[in-house]
């Protein structure tokens, strides 16, 4: 959702949860853009007061734009931040209708069944073990991409790493040991490289909490 509000800082605002996989993916691209940001890292069970009078549907990311404009969707905010600037021209990408489809299947279809697996305990209708096999089309479409690329859609960084990579992560980690054990060699190597990236270091650095 995009609305106005007014409000007296002179940098956008982000409104961000550090673990959050959507809020990650808005400061991968906010990073990658080099779109210069103020961030302000919020506890969930304790939003502060300005980031719900910009949102109140209280969830992150928010991204208050100078003067008037509010983002509260991830994928909006990358856009907008690529709209800015876009030094890997990833809009003009002729594989971005692939990456927003291969984008769509993960919010829409893999993320609900990541939730299920690594909140099993809050779906006893099936065990961990089933709610993992329910996440696995997506890591064999993931694996068989990767087979061919070093990246899901090409031989460079895109739109749609950047956009997936924190939902993979925060799949693995339920139980890493797990997922290194598995078949999926290119995924863990895909992985391993934006965990070990400087991209991926400076979105992840602690930030005192706001609280205003």
């Amino acid at each position: 959702m995009t609305k106005s509000i007014n409000k007296n800082s002179n940098l956008p605002i982000l409104y961000t949860f550090r673990r959050c996989p959507y809020a990650m993916r808005s400061r991968l691209a906010i990073e990658l853009c080099s779109i210069n940001i103020e961030y302000r890292e919020i506890l969930l069970r304790d939003k502060p007061q300005s980031m719900l009078e910009a949102s109140p549907k209280g969830t992150v990311p928010v991204l208050a734009v100078n003067t008037e404009i509010i983002i509260d969707e991830s994928l909006d905010i990358m856009f907008w931040c690529l709209n800015q600037n876009d030094p890997s021209q990833l809009l003009s990408s002729d594989i971005l209708d692939s990456a927003k489809e291969l984008i769509k299947t993960n919010d829409h279809q893999f993320k609900s069944q990541l939730d299920k697996y690594k909140y099993a305990v809050r779906f006893p209708e099936q065990s961990v073990e089933s709610y993992r096999d329910n996440c696995e089309f997506f890591l064999i479409n993931l694996e068989s991409l990767l087979n061919k690329n070093k990246f899901l859609l090409s031989g460079k960084l895109g739109l749609a790493d950047i956009a997936i990579f924190p939902f993979v992560r925060q799949f693995a980690f339920v139980d890493k040991a797990w997922f290194d054990s598995t078949k999926y060699k290119c995924l863990q190597k895909w992985l391993n490289y934006h965990l070990e990236s400087e991209l991926f270091k400076r979105v992840m650095l602690k930030r005192d909490v706001w609280t205003c």
